[in-house]
Formats: structure tokens, sequence, C-alpha cells
């Protein structure tokens, strides 16, 4: 953080489980706002909602490709960066179209069962381990992980590898560095993972992908949507596990609906994915040409950031309480899984998931509390993906744990 701008700063740095007051201010007076001027690029933020929306949807005056930034050639496949986000069509088009059919409801409906296993096995853990824990630890870490794990089809063998690569893909501490070397190296990962199975296919994405189109995908590009599969997936849904569970513990009233109220976990679970957004920034765009943008002069190769945790406290969309924890507004289409072509492609896969647990985790320790107090939590400072870094609970209240003893 030393070598970044402050200013720059601003759409990464909250106050405990909001953004910072200062976006609020620009997103009222100045929805798209320049933020620096930095190794001879303009950076911009958007953080009006509708503004929003219009900048992730708009692919003719917008380009994802990174590539050219970061002295990589745009023309040689092996140089990708990873996975959808960073890739314009048609390539997009081609690889999505590959992936998509693995995220339909009825293909997704048949991992129910793997889900509540998953969910079920941890709390038995964290039961034995009791009765205080560290959620992200004991919890939130290992339901994606095994998750993905199971779904991308990566062996027993390989998993304690698999596991450390992801939290650093979003730690922007050192300045970014750290960021497109943990990314290669997860990279590499995948790209050995899909080699294996391109000699002996698995029951997972990665072999089913191999099995339906053969060569029609290399192992870049293979090994490329497997990485945004992990990417999409296991920081993002370990937050929103972790920081949801902290919201519901502040909130005892609607961690009984979810134990109480058949389908309530539904709207709980949207409001949180909405309240919390832990993908702070969508993937950077880059201006294709000189244009207005809402009033704002951007020209070519100006970097525009959408702000979706911004995006998502807007009160001309979400009421004068945007900035509140409250399941029963009514609906509104959040930002939290992006908009547009490059819209998290396992959305569907990550409500699933955080319905099955949050709903078990609400009937099996009814009376979930904190720890410690609430000021000795530490929140991950500037990182893509909002978190905290360990959440110490107590299981049961003290006369639940005394009369079971």
């Amino acid at each position: 953080m030393r070598i970044v701008p402050r200013q720059l700063s601003m759409p990464l740095r909250r106050e405990g489980l909001d953004p910072t007051p200062e976006l609020g201010e620009v997103r009222e007076t100045e929805p798209v706002h320049k933020l620096a001027h930095l190794f001879g690029l303009n950076v911009w933020v958007v953080s009006g909602h509708a503004e929003a929306k219009a900048v992730l949807a708009d692919t003719t005056n917008f380009s994802n490709d990174i590539r050219p930034l970061v002295g990589s050639d745009p023309s040689k496949p092996s140089e990708g960066i990873g996975g959808l986000g960073f890739t314009d069509p048609p390539d997009h088009t081609r690889l999505r179209k590959l992936l998509t059919p693995e995220f339909t409801k009825r293909r997704l409906a048949r991992l129910e069962p793997a889900i509540e296993k998953i969910v079920n096995d941890q709390l038995d853990l964290m039961e034995a381990k009791g009765p205080v824990v560290d959620i992200v630890a004991d919890f939130a870490f290992n339901v994606p992980f095994l998750l993905i794990a199971d779904l991308l089809g990566v062996e027993e063998s390989d998993r304690d590898r698999f596991r450390a690569l992801g939290p650093a893909r979003f730690d922007l501490s050192g300045g970014g560095i750290g960021v497109f070397g943990s990314a290669s190296e997860s990279r590499e990962f995948l790209f050995e993972i899909v080699g294996k199975q391109r000699q002996n296919p698995g029951d997972g994405l990665i072999g089913s992908i191999i099995r339906e189109h053969g060569d029609g995908i290399d192992d870049i590009e293979l090994g490329g949507l497997a990485d945004g599969v992990f990417l999409g997936g296991y920081e993002t849904s370990a937050s929103m596990l972790a920081l949801g569970t902290l919201v519901l513990m502040r909130d005892p009233e609607n961690f009984a609906r979810i134990r109480n109220e058949p389908g309530a976990v539904d709207a709980i679970v949207e409001e949180l994915l909405r309240y919390l957004t832990v993908v702070q920034v969508a993937f950077p765009r880059f201006a294709k040409h000189d244009q207005d943008l809402f009033g704002q002069q951007v020209k070519k190769g100006d970097l525009v950031a959408v702000s979706l945790s911004g995006a998502d406290r807007d009160k001309e969309v979400f009421g004068l309480d945007a900035e509140s924890f409250y399941p029963q507004r009514a609906p509104a289409a959040h930002l939290a899984f992006g908009h547009g072509m490059h819209r998290c492609v396992g959305a569907e896969l990550a409500r699933m998931e955080l319905r099955a647990a949050f709903t078990a985790l609400a009937h099996r320790f009814p009376d979930l509390s904190l720890a410690v107090s609430e000021d000795q939590l530490r929140f991950r400072d500037f990182s893509i993906v909002y978190g905290v870094e360990s959440l110490p609970v107590q299981l049961r209240a003290a006369e639940t744990q005394q009369a079971a003893g």
C-alpha cells in the first residue's frame, strides 16, 4: 500500500463491513470519477448502479484484455492471464460456451448432495473441535475449497498444493506485484492437472470438457477456464461465508428466520450478497477510444474500474436504507456477481453453497456468537476480495454448553 496513492485505493477501503464513506460521497456527486493519473493512464472509478451496469455490459467501447498492460502478447495464448475475465470476444464467446453447460441448473442439481455432505462434514469437525472455533479456518475456506476440488476433478494427492494457491491472487497490499506471480503459479498447477486428465479424463469439469470437446480446446485454454472457476469460487465464497456469518450473528432475528421460516434463506442470501459485495471491483476495463462516459471525457487506453461494492449501496436503487442489512427490502438486481458477458458463470452454484451452509449452520448452532469483541477482528485491507482474517466463535451458549457437559 505504501507505493499506491491513497486516492487510488479508495474503492478497496472499508470501515468494518461498509465501504469507506468517501466512496458514497463520490457516488452521490460524481458516479464516474477520475481517481488518479498513474503510469501514463487515467484511472476512473464508476460507483453509480446505473452507470456500473452500462459499463459492465459494454463490449463495444471497452476491452477486458489486460495483457498489453503487463507486457504480454495478446496474439500468444500461452501468455494469457487465465479465465474469462480478461478475455474479449470472439475468444470469450467461444470459451464461455464450453463452460456454461457445466453450470446449468440441471447439471448443478447433481451437486446438491455433495454440497450438503461437505457442509455437514465440516460442521461435525467444528463441533468436535469446539466449543470455540475459527469460522474462517475451520469452515469458510474448507467448504468452497472441497467443492471446487470436487467440481474440477482435482485428485486427493494434488489438493494440498491446490489449497494454498487462492488468497494471494487478490492481495494488493504489496502494490500488486505478488498477484501476477501467484496467478502464474496457480495456472501452471492447473495446466499440469489438465495434462494429466488429457491422458485419463476424470469425473469432474475438466474431464467432462475433455471428453466432450477433445482437441477442440487446447491445454492452455482449458487450464485458463479451470483457473477462472478456481479464481471465481474459492476466496469469494470463503469471504461470503465468513462475513455472512458475522452479519447473521449481529442479527439473531434473521439468523433464526433461516431456521424457522421455510424459504427465508433465499432472500437473506441475496441481501447478504448485495450488502457485502465481497468482490469490491470488477475486472478492469480499458477504453478502446476517446469517449464521453456519463459526462466525463475518457481517453483511449484509460482504465475504468467498476466499484461493485459502491454500486450495491446506491440509494437510488436500494432505497435510503441501502447501507443497512435488510432482507425484507423490495427485490432489486445487485451486482455482486457482476453484469453482462463477464457476469460470474458460477453464480447459481455460489447461491446453492451459501444457502446450504447458512441453513446447516443455523440449525446446528442456533446460539452461535462471537468469542472475541468485534473490535479485535482484523479485516483484509486493500484486497480485491474483502474478507476477515479470523472469526473466533462460541458454538453454543454457555448454559447449553454446561447442559451438554
